[in-house]
């Protein structure tokens, strides 16, 4: 695929950023569009941005669960970067008006202290360079209509990522068994969604020693400051107006977030 097409894609992706509408898949329109190629179109909807004046505070891992890489037919996860427009608070309501087709889903999230550069790194290299971890939401939106995507196509949108939810608890992750602590997402009130850190690749530290080695592959790193998504704990939920959703994450703590009706 050559620069000209990369550019324009990631261009048609920016303008259905800001223009809040859905775009036909990449993959239908492009079927011989690769992975690789579908990461130089991220970065060129993410240097758009920049440009705008937004600013990288950290990246997230998605596709980390068996099903959902069963279902998109790949192997290992992908990923994408959080710009500082997308950070919220703990109990904010946010607009509906600035997503398209939005899902949310809880995760553990981490904040390092220090930067990560693979390849080489370990688990116990994560958790030395973590100041903490908390939990948060992200909320997941696609740019590609009716969410008919394949992972090409999530890659070039930047992973899905709309925005992100962070709970006010940040805890040392050397204290939490982060492989056993279960979640409970609730939906206006009743239980919507349960699972635990396992879900995530075994273990969310595991998604960041992923994460920091393919960036060391590519010359990037993961650096200290920066929040880290690790991934899903269990399934999505649709966001309609007027939700309120609250997490708990055992040992970790909580988090909520409110829709506008």
């Amino acid at each position: 695929m050559d620069d000209r097409l990369i550019s324009q894609l990631g261009d048609e992706l920016f303008d259905a950023l800001q223009g809040g509408h859905a775009i036909d898949p990449l993959t239908q329109r492009h079927p011989d569009i690769g992975v690789e190629a579908a990461y130089a179109v991220q970065r060129r909807l993410i240097d758009r941005r920049h440009a705008c004046g937004a600013r990288t505070v950290g990246k997230k891992i998605g596709v980390t669960s068996k099903a959902v890489m069963s279902m998109l037919g790949v192997a290992q996860p992908d990923f994408g970067l959080l710009l500082d427009d997308m950070v919220h608070g703990e109990g904010e309501c946010l607009p509906m008006s600035r997503f398209i087709q939005p899902k949310i889903e809880g995760e553990i999230a981490f904040v390092l202290k220090r930067d990560l550069r693979g390849p080489g790194i370990t688990a116990a290299d994560v958790l030395s360079a973590t100041e903490g971890v908390m939990a948060c939401f992200e909320i997941v939106d696609s740019r590609i209509k009716d969410w008919k995507i394949k992972i090409q196509d999530t890659v070039a949108d930047n992973a899905s990522c709309g925005a992100f939810v962070l709970g006010s608890r940040l805890v040392d992750p050397r204290g939490v068994d982060l492989v056993t602590c279960g979640m409970v997402l609730d939906h206006n009130g009743e239980v919507a969604v349960t699972g635990a850190g396992a879900a995530t690749m075994r273990s969310p530290v595991n998604a960041v020693v992923w994460l920091a080695n393919t960036l060391g592959r590519w010359g990037g790193c993961l650096r200290a400051g920066e929040v880290i998504l690790s991934g899903a704990l269990g399934a999505m939920v649709t966001v309609r107006p007027g939700d309120v959703f609250h997490l708990r994450i055992g040992g970790i703590g909580a988090c909520s977030v409110r829709f506008a009706a």
